[in-house]
């Protein structure tokens, strides 16, 4: 960064760190210690859609990596598309295996990113609920290098309920990176999970 960044307000912008995924598990014993909420076994990674023989190609190096776990039953990775035109990588493992599903959004996002497609990723999520069947997804920012909660309010339409996510950040600060710009915090709607 230059004499001219600093005096322009320009700042690097914060590079992606797919390790961070990792601090997914002790935030989900922090989360449920504090706010009762559990993992589903459910996990996706957004990224804008893309088309052709590359990705094609991609997809299926993702699904194979994934298929040699000899732990997994039923479909590795499902390529769903939103109403919004993104596409998600969904992976399903069972609710107390958090560990093996954020080193399945890890991979995608690790073998997308190898492949070229590294600026087309969007964002990961790890959904969660609580006994009262309310849902949470911890939304991982691929350009930001930062999580934050997302909570849908169940049969209200579009709206989230605010409360929560402002708890669940306070729960989480000293486990995740919280991204501290609200305005950064998007809906994910229709994201799978939630």
């Amino acid at each position: 960064m230059g004499f001219l960044d600093i005096l322009l307000g320009r700042t690097k912008p914060v590079a992606p760190d797919l390790d961070q995924l990792f601090g997914l598990p002790s935030a989900a014993v922090t989360l449920q210690a504090a706010a009762g909420f559990t993992p589903t076994g459910t996990g996706a990674v957004c990224f804008a859609s893309v088309e052709g023989a590359a990705f094609a190609e991609a997809y299926r190096e993702v699904q194979a990596l994934l298929d040699a776990d000899a732990g997994r039953t039923g479909p590795p990775v499902e390529l769903v598309r939103d109403e919004y035109g993104y596409s998600w990588l969904v992976s399903r493992r069972q609710p107390d295996d958090l560990p093996a599903l954020v080193s399945d959004l890890h991979a995608v996002n690790s073998a997308l990113e190898g492949t070229g497609f590294g600026p087309q990723l969007l964002c990961s999520v790890a959904a969660f609920e609580d006994s009262g069947q309310r849902r949470l997804g911890l939304v991982y920012l691929y350009k930001r290098g930062t999580f934050y909660p997302f909570a849908p309010l169940a049969g209200t339409g579009r709206r989230r309920d605010n409360a929560l996510e402002l708890q669940v950040k306070a729960v989480l600060a000293d486990d995740l990176r919280i991204e501290q710009d609200l305005g950064r915090w998007f809906p994910v709607w229709g994201a799978p999970g939630l």
